[in-house]
Order: structure tokens, then sequence, then C-alpha cells
């Protein structure tokens, strides 16, 4: 009884977490990107936003991801960066 509640309990909780992942993504996305090109078509200098930052909505929305569509990613990636 306790193993099916506990079973039923991590199911939810892995599918919020991966829900709020894909917000926090998405959400990241907006804002860090909009506020690159603000600084870019304003004139002012991006050196202050680092590299990693521009990467990390992505790491998000890739682990918010089905287990399966991260799979194709990384299929992809490696069919892409690999020669057949």
């Amino acid at each position: 009884m306790l193993e099916e509640e506990y079973g039923v309990t991590m199911d939810w909780l892995e599918k919020t977490t991966k829900v709020m992942m894909l917000v926090v993504g998405y959400s990241g996305l907006l804002v860090i990107y909009f506020g690159f090109f603000y600084l870019i078509f304003s004139g002012e200098s991006t050196a202050i936003i680092p590299w990693y930052i521009l990467l990390s909505p992505w790491v998000c929305i890739y682990f918010g991801l089905s287990k399966r569509t991260q799979f194709e990613i990384m299929q992809w990636f490696i069919n892409k960066f690999t020669r057949n």
C-alpha cells in the first residue's frame, strides 16, 4: 500500500518538476534573449553577459522534455556532429 502511494506521489512530483522546468526554461529564454537583443540593438556592450547564461534556459527546456524526446535530441546531435 505504501509503495503504491509512493509511486503515485513520485509520478506526480516528476511530472510537476518537468512542467516547472519547461516554464522556467521558456521564461528564461524570453527574458534573457530579449535583454540580450536589447543590448545589441541599443549599442550597449554585451560583454557583461557570460556565454553560459545564454545556454542555461536551453538546459532547463531539455530536462523538462520527456525521456523519449531527450533521446531523440541526443541522437540528432550525434548524427549532426559525427561522420557517417
